[in-house]
């Protein structure tokens, strides 16, 4: 090798976020907010490759052959009940159903392959749902549980401000991880998971029992989901810090494999 040939940085793990609809002026957009590519590229230090659900599943296997981690995001879409068994209780809300059926046959992909997952707010509904699992459409409806709704008319800020306390599963790696029991989220959700799907185990519980934070406990790879939102401010929230910290290791040590 020429002393004059430099040397190339270690490659960044890439991570695979899949995009949703959205209409604008007649016009069909894909999307993704920025509040969660940036804790991915600044706290896990991984480069985003950002993923239409618009064109079918054609492409997938493709795109998770590059994939070192799976992130699924958020959404103000809901679920298309249809692919859990049940009628739609909520025809007021958005659905994305090519977002549904993408992120769903992605998900049973990257767990055969043994590639990371971390999913946010309907990210873990969509991991429940691919694995068999259902929701409670209307969560603030069902008897015993608090309404984790935001209110519409509130600033960001606010509604992302600090909601309720979650309780964490005694002994489990999300509490050692966090080094604490109870930790304060916020919550900007009406569904919720209903019944665990096949393989997957609650890491922690919000007061009323509602389950906030889930992984599959009998995988190889790093799985975790949560109902809340890590990624507002994620760089300010010690909690947060470490949720996308532990991913970014995860893919590095899914990336070194190759």
């Amino acid at each position: 090798m020429s002393a004059h040939t430099p040397f190339a940085p270690p490659r960044k793990p890439l991570v695979l976020m899949t995009m949703g609809s959205q209409a604008r002026n007649g016009h069909d957009y894909q999307v993704m907010t920025h509040k969660y590519i940036k804790p991915l590229v600044e706290i896990s230090d991984c480069t985003p490759l950002l993923v239409p659900t618009c064109c079918g599943t054609e492409a997938l296997e493709h795109y998770l052959s590059l994939a070192d981690g799976i992130y699924l995001s958020g959404a103000g879409s809901n679920i298309d009940p249809a692919l859990y068994g049940q009628q739609n209780l909520t025809p007021d809300k958005a659905q994305d159903r090519e977002r549904d059926l993408f992120d769903i046959a992605l998900v049973r992909a990257a767990i055969d392959k043994g590639v990371p997952i971390l999913g946010i707010c309907r990210g873990m509904q969509e991991i429940n749902v691919a694995l068999g699992g259902d929701i409670h459409q209307k969560v603030y409806s069902e008897p015993g549980f608090d309404d984790h709704r935001e209110d519409p008319e509130d600033p960001p800020e606010l509604q992302y401000g600090e909601s309720h306390m979650v309780e964490l599963v005694e002994g489990s790696w999300f509490a050692d991880l966090m080094g604490t029991r109870r930790i304060p989220v916020n919550s900007l959700h009406g569904q919720a998971i209903r019944r665990l799907g096949r393989g997957l185990a609650p890491l922690a519980h919000a007061e009323d029992g509602v389950i906030e934070a889930i992984h599959a406990p009998g995988l190889p790879q790093f799985t975790l989901a949560v109902q809340w939102h890590p990624e507002w401010h994620a760089s300010e929230n010690p909690h947060s810090v470490k949720i996308f910290t532990a991913f970014g290791e995860a893919c590095r040590r899914q990336a070194a494999q190759r």
